[in-house]
């Protein structure tokens, strides 16, 4: 079988499989395995096909510009395409005469620099970060990082992890908003006092809605505190769009929810509709500190501005982030409605087209329904429907469809994740499937 191939040449460490899902064709919001079965995309190659698969805007503008230049280093020469779009970036954030645009091939080397960058150019040598946080697989990243994937490995120093407001499962056993965002007041009441004094803080980093970390929508007070928290003791605010990003959450970036105006924000997976690039869009001071500090040979190459400059229009054209907003509120309505007759289902939650689904095997204890949400995943594959799980203690199901999907899409994918929850609720399903298959 061609997945027990693949495990004989491709190294364990680059596996997150759920399934034994063979591709060979992927098209809008639907993908086709090597014997023609096609599936329901509910996970978007983990938020990378906003856009949709086989987008021919994008797919023309990636071969018209590398016919031209196959080969490029944006590091040593100039062009209009990498020009263009730092431009058009910049036209999307706030504040953007104090800010420029440096590039990356991923979500992890572009927070590899905010790793680099922030302390060496402030020479404040702490960072604050939060727990259950992904920010990539480079060292520098992983030690921003909370997830416990990472937690066995030896991060560097300088990096402070405090608690994100998960308030579900609020690790200060509050409630919300009783506890009048508790999770603020201890950075500044025990944090700043102890471990991170507020004048060593170069920059708290953090992802606007929490995904792999379980798709943690955080209370509308949070950010606005946390921000305003930065910017009385002189401390950038940064936030990870790497997922979250490019209207998925049904604004173009998940902070804009929020009221935020930050001073970093790093993008990827989405930016070019399948093509590898990333970018960190910063303050000046810091991005143009001295010397070659964080750069590739082919970061910000030609054919993936290109791809990224077309994802942007097509986005744009297309209202993408309003379609969002809709099928996000069709869906989470559809799994509230499931929820009603599914005691397995703990929670749901999300913010447009990141949705999460947290499942319990029991509501008053909460106590995480991690095997169950591992054969619930195996499952809705069987059936037709591509996802994934996270969180914490990947009990947590990850919705994230291209933005291209429509209503039949949605509710096509709904009734098969009932069928596949009802399945495993009334043990109708060998969970001796899932073994070889650990995911998170």
């Amino acid at each position: 079988m061609t997945w027990r191939r693949s495990s004989e040449v491709i190294g364990g460490v680059f596996d997150i499989k759920f399934y034994p899902l063979i591709v060979d064709r992927c098209e809008g919001y639907r993908i086709r395995d090597i014997d023609g079965k096609e599936y329901i995309d509910f996970n978007a190659s983990w938020a990378v096909a906003n856009v949709g698969y086989g987008n021919k805007k994008i797919i023309d503008a990636v071969c018209e510009q590398f016919s031209k230049t196959s080969s490029f280093s944006l590091t040593s020469y100039y062009h209009e395409k990498s020009i263009k779009l730092a431009e058009l970036l910049l036209s999307l954030v706030p504040e953007s005469e104090n800010k420029k645009v440096i590039f990356g091939h991923s979500g992890s080397d572009i927070n590899d620099g905010i790793f680099k960058l922030l302390p060496y150019a402030t020479k404040k040598n702490k960072i604050i970060t939060f727990l259950g946080s992904y920010h990539g697989q480079t060292y520098g990243s992983f030690s921003l990082s909370g997830h416990k994937a990472e937690g066995w490995l030896n991060p560097a120093g300088g990096v402070v992890k405090v608690p994100y407001p998960y308030c579900y499962r609020c690790p200060f056993s509050l409630e919300y908003p009783e506890c009048k965002i508790h999770c603020v007041r201890f950075i500044e009441e025990y944090i700043f006092e102890t471990v991170a004094p507020a004048e060593d803080v170069s920059i708290v980093f953090l992802e606007p809605i929490q995904s792999d970390g379980g798709d943690i929508v955080p209370p509308e007070e949070f950010h606005d505190r946390l921000y305003k928290l930065c910017k009385r003791n002189g401390i950038y605010y940064g936030v990870d769009e790497v997922k979250v990003g490019f209207a998925r959450t049904g604004k173009f970036f998940g902070f804009e929810h929020y009221g935020i105006k930050p001073d970093f924000i790093t993008v990827g997976k989405p930016m070019g509709g399948g093509f590898p690039i990333s970018a960190c869009i910063g303050v000046r001071e810091v991005l143009d500190y001295p010397g070659a500090f964080h750069l590739s040979t082919i970061a910000g190459h030609p054919a993936g501005c290109s791809a990224s400059i077309a994802t942007i229009e097509y986005i744009k054209e297309n209202k993408l982030d309003r379609n969002a907003e809709k099928m996000g509120d069709r869906l989470i309505k559809g799994l509230k409605e499931i929820a009603e007759n599914r005691d397995i289902i703990g929670d749901v939650r999300g913010k447009g087209l990141i949705v999460g689904v947290e499942l319990v095997r029991d509501r008053e204890s909460k106590e995480p329904a991690s095997k169950e949400c591992a054969m619930l995943t195996y499952r809705c594959w069987e059936l037709g429907l591509v996802l994934a799980y996270v969180g914490l203690y990947s009990n947590v199901v990850e919705i994230t469809p291209p933005l291209v999907i429509d209503e039949e899409g949605i509710d096509e994918g709904l009734n098969i994740f009932d069928q596949a929850l009802k399945d495993i609720v009334e043990g109708r399903f060998d969970e001796s499937k899932v073994k070889e298959f650990a995911g998170w």
